[in-house]
């Protein structure tokens, strides 16, 4: 196994938070590199942006849905970046010693979207926004989610917190606070981001411990948009006939491909076992 092919195989087993924030590393890193091409070259930089950062403006928003989602990839400075990626880091390995890949996913991106929403309606309802467009970026409001998730569905945990311990639930309770209080003192969008992000995490734990996952629907989604079908592209065949040269091994093979398929069709891919994930990336890179 060549260097490369080591470096994706550590990367296929990176958990679902891990592989967001190398993501979002990535969504950082590379648009630095274009923009010192940019500066060199004369050619007018950030205008991309537009494109990516989510608007308050209704009518650019309404014209660039995607922004809803795309924005949470993009983040303003590296401090911005470091807080947001440790926060998760350490949110996401919480959440996901009691939950799979999937509800994680939920959780995140209905945060993203619901801090999005927030920010976008709370300028076009409050009359101390009127005029005034600044866009946004960073995941602070799906990190939010993850985490008042876990305050809120595991609200005893006890963290370390400096020079002793400190349940979660008091954590959440203040960094909710400092959100809310800080509104008027700059980067009020923000803030209301967080709440919304906040918010969401919070109502999802409150019905999921009644037994309600209310990010199914959403998971139905993606998971249609991104997962099974991008799994049968890269790992699924078209059937051939049988032919005399067509040896035993390949049809095993292929059999076993199938087999892993179906369980994925039936019971999602967090079904698989380790060997199960393991066979289909090595099939991968065989085809």
């Amino acid at each position: 196994m060549n260097l490369l092919d080591n470096l994706r195989y550590r990367i296929s087993n990176f958990s679902i938070a891990e592989k967001i924030i190398l993501f979002n590393v990535l969504c950082f890193v590379i648009p630095m590199l274009f923009n010192t091409i940019f500066f060199l070259l004369k050619i007018p930089t950030g205008a991309y942006m537009n494109w990516i950062q989510l608007s308050p403006k209704f009518e650019t928003f309404i014209t660039r849905p995607w922004t809803l989602i795309s924005y949470s990839f993009i983040h303003s400075s590296f401090f911005h970046l470091l807080w947001n990626m440790l926060l998760l880091f350490y949110a996401g390995r919480l959440l996901l010693n009691l939950f799979s890949d999937k509800i994680f996913i939920n959780i995140y991106f209905l945060g993203v979207v619901a801090g999005g929403l927030i920010f976008v309606f709370s300028y076009a309802l409050f009359p101390v926004f009127k005029g005034t467009y600044p866009p946004m970026v960073g995941a602070s409001a799906g990190v939010m989610a993850v985490f008042i998730f876990i305050c809120t569905y595991n609200p005893d945990r006890e963290i370390w917190a400096l020079l002793f311990n400190l349940k979660i639930k008091y954590l959440g309770v203040v960094f909710f606070f400092l959100d809310v209080v800080q509104i008027p003192y700059g980067n009020a969008g923000g803030h209301l981001a967080h709440i919304g992000g906040a918010l969401l995490g919070y109502f999802y734990a409150r019905q999921l411990a009644n037994g309600r996952d209310i990010g199914f629907g959403f998971e139905r989604v993606w998971e249609y948009l991104f997962l099974k079908k991008s799994l049968k592209t890269v790992y699924k065949s078209p059937k051939k006939k049988s032919s005399n040269d067509f040896n035993k091994n390949s049809s095993d093979r292929q059999k076993k491909i199938d087999t892993i398929l179906d369980k994925i069709s039936k019971s999602g891919y967090d079904s698989l076992s380790k060997e199960d994930k393991d066979f289909l990336f090595e099939a991968g890179k065989n085809d």
